[in-house]
């Protein structure tokens, strides 16, 4: 849509005249600005110019296509033909030089964009209705003496080499000078002086790496919004007196390694919203701070030196957000409890800090709390009071061993996450989570058992017990009617799933890798909704234990929607029900490392399936007719495979395995599989010479790699 409204703007300026390019209002084509300036044609129609001389790599941009090139001395020309528009290309931007002499007819010139330009000429030709001006990537150190933008409201110089703006008089400041980006200056040394600027709003010194301090002009500028000093490294000194920056809302002083206090009148920047002083070597807020009662976000992520917060800080009323991330506070002061529009509060990783104190119970307005991997070891029972609470995240906080029976409280949370902690248990309580869409419990290796409440958490869409040491799941289970995804994978000491789980009509995704599972139920087939199975287990714990070989439940074939099937080392044994097919949805089939001894011949009737996976089979003696749609067969080290069925329908089998595959004496049609790329058969000598045989009549047609180890 952008670009559409951009075209439809460009056609309109082009209809102003479409034979006099100079009689347009704005020029953005290369050609016909260079025309115009060349030949001194611009009128007082010109409004904008816009010119980006930055060089093109034109060897990586322009494709080459050597399979046109039939021939070595078609060859030879393409690449001549190539090269002279190459070093054309490189002389013409070489002759990209703007004269100032040709702007002085566009006496109405209001936008000139000019990135990567060099200029000749004297500086006091750019015309005096100048507003705009953009010419990043600047060749000078500082604008010319003789260049006086009285009328200039932006100046855009990012990604220049400029060390210094200006060192005009005061009779040349540029007064009405709005915005001023000097974003990514590497050589800036020192601020300008700011004390004729009367308009300015925005100022932008991110990534000036060289700038150690700024003019004390900069505190008496008080038209000034934004101020960004991020990434300012090497700053290691704010003007002191601020007091004239009343209207300044954003200042960010993130990523200034070594900057060590701020001002001590912040206080006085009364309109300031937002504070951000990330990653900073502050060691402690001024007092002042609490006279920002406009204040709505405040940002100390990563500042290793700050351990106390101001006890006055609950006077900041507007507070919306704090982020204490990684930082060395060791207390939170009992005042914050008075920051009644805070919605979000973050605590991650700050490994001073132990406890939360009861008096946020008042934060009415709280929706998110994160204190992700620090050193919490409880949660106050004050945490239940939080009416508006959507999100708690705890992960990683591995000294939080429970949580307070208050927690039913949190009648809007929609996210629990408590990945990693030491809880041994949920509370009873938790069925007053009414709202509560995602519970995430991995790691939990303290958690034996969920209780019998969770059952009415009826909007749970998402649990995840990956790695814990349940040893089942309660029956009350199967009453979430609207849980979509459910995650068990490595929960080694889970036995049995409960028989209520055919019950969960809306599971979708099913993930139990590596658990002590050994029997589905047999209402399994009732999870109507099922699009996801993974179940593999270990094959090497399949070899060390001797358990009961397992037969799929009779209502598999009922889970119509499953698209994915992973089943390796399951111990499955005897056939696979002939009903297969009704599996129509199988796009994946992984059903490696089993006993089973054959396969349904229905499975021809799969017809969206692309991979079979059937590694270490040692049982199985034959391959029944496959569907047209495999892509990958893999039936490597499946000792007692004799027969394959013929593979000529399988015209999109890419990869095909049969290594160690010993009895296998022919592959009936593979000389017909014209996309086959790969094909394994390392140790396959009964059927090594007839396989090549047919392969020798298509491989002029189809390069195919084979790996054969005799």
């Amino acid at each position: 849509m952008h670009d559409q409204l951009r075209d439809m703007g460009r056609q309109i300026v082009r209809d102003e005249n479409l034979l006099d390019p100079g009689m347009r209002s704005r020029l953005w084509d290369r050609g016909d600005i260079m025309t115009m300036l060349k030949h001194k044609k611009g009128t007082r129609h010109v409004q904008g110019l816009i010119l980006d001389f930055e060089k093109k790599n034109y060897v990586r941009t322009q494709k080459i296509s050597w399979v046109k090139a039939l021939s070595p001395s078609s060859s030879l020309d393409y690449l001549i033909e190539k090269c002279k528009l190459f070093l054309q290309l490189r002389a013409e931007e070489g002759e990209l030089i703007l004269d100032t002499e040709a702007l002085k007819s566009l006496v109405n010139l209001r936008l000139l964009q000019i990135n990567h330009a060099k200029v000749k000429g004297k500086f006091k030709s750019f015309p005096a209705s100048l507003k705009w001006l953009q010419w990043k990537n600047c060749p000078l150190k500082k604008l010319p003496s003789d260049y006086a933008p009285h009328e200039l409201a932006v100046l855009d110089l990012s990604e220049s080499g400029i060390q210094r703006v200006w060192g005009w008089t005061r009779n040349k400041v540029a007064e009405n000078l709005m915005v001023m980006n000097l974003r990514r200056c590497y050589n800036l040394e020192a601020s300008p002086d700011l004390s004729g600027c009367k308009k300015l709003e925005k100022l932008d010194f991110k990534g000036c790496i060289q700038l150690t301090k700024i003019h004390e002009s900069l505190g008496n500028v008080r038209t000034l919004l934004q101020l960004n000093l991020d990434e300012c490294i090497n700053l290691v000194e704010f003007p002191r007196d601020v007091s004239g920056l009343r209207l300044l809302q954003n200042l960010n002083l993130s990523n200034c390694l070594k900057l060590k206090e701020l001002p001590q009148d912040i206080g006085s920047m009364n309109s300031l919203k937002e504070l951000v002083v990330d990653k900073t070597a502050i060691s402690m807020l001024p007092h002042s701070l609490y006279r920002l009662t406009k204040l709505e976000k405040l940002s100390l992520n990563d500042c290793k030196f700050i351990k106390r917060l101001p006890e006055r800080l609950g006077n900041l009323i507007s507070l919306k957000e704090l982020s204490l991330n990684h930082s060395a506070v060791e207390e939170l002061p009992d005042s914050i409890g008075s920051l009644s529009n805070l919605e979000k509060l973050s605590l991650m990783r700050c490994q001073s800090l132990t406890t939360i104190p009861e008096s946020i119970r008042n934060l009415q307005s709280l929706m998110e709390v994160s204190i992700n991997s620090s050193a919490i070891k409880e949660l106050p029972a004050a945490i239940g009071s939080l009416p508006y609470l959507k999100t708690l995240f705890a992960g990683g906080c591995h000294f939080l061993s429970k949580l307070p029976d208050s927690i039913g409280g949190l009648a809007s949370i929609s996210e629990l996450e408590l990945d990693g902690t030491s809880i041994a248990e949920l509370p009873e309580q938790i069925r007053g989570l009414k709202m509560i869409e995602k519970l995430y419990l991995r790691k939990c290796t303290s958690l034996r058992e969920l209780p019998e409440a969770i059952g009415n958490i009826l909007n749970l869409t998402t649990i995840n017990l990956f790695g814990c040491n349940i040893t089942e799941l309660p029956e009350s289970f199967g009453r979430l009617e609207n849980l979509v995804m459910l995650r068990l994978d490595e929960c080694r000491r889970l036995h049995k799933l409960p028989v209520s789980i055919g019950n969960l009509k809306s599971l979708c995704h099913l993930l139990m890798e590596k658990t002590a599972v050994t029997v589905l139920p047999e209402n399994f087939g009732n999870l109507s909704s099922l699009m996801i199975l993974k179940m593999q287990k270990d094959p090497l714990e399949y070899l060390r234990t001797q358990e009961q070989l397992v037969v799929l439940p009779n209502s598999f074939s009922k889970l119509s929607l499953l698209e994915e099937l992973n089943a390796r080392a399951w111990r499955i044994s005897g056939k696979i029900p002939d009903d297969f097919e009704k599996l129509s949805s199988l796009d994946i089939l992984d059903l490696g490392h089993n006993n089973f001894s054959s396969l349904p011949s229905s499975l021809c009737g799969l017809y969206l399936l692309r991979k079979l996976l059937l590694p270490h089979c040692e049982e199985l003696k034959s391959l029944p007719p496959l569907p047209p749609s495999l892509e990958e067969l893999d039936v490597s080290n499946c000792f007692g495979l004799e027969t394959i069925s013929d593979v000529s329908g399988l015209e999109r089998l890419t990869l095909l395995n049969i290594t160690n595959c010993e009895k296998v004496v022919d592959i009936p049609g593979i000389g017909c599989l014209k996309f086959l790329k790969r094909l394994y058969m390392s140790s396959c000598k009964a059927c090594s010479l007839t396989v090549k045989r047919r392969l020798s009549k298509v491989l002029y047609l189809v390069p195919i790699r084979v790996h054969v180890l005799e």
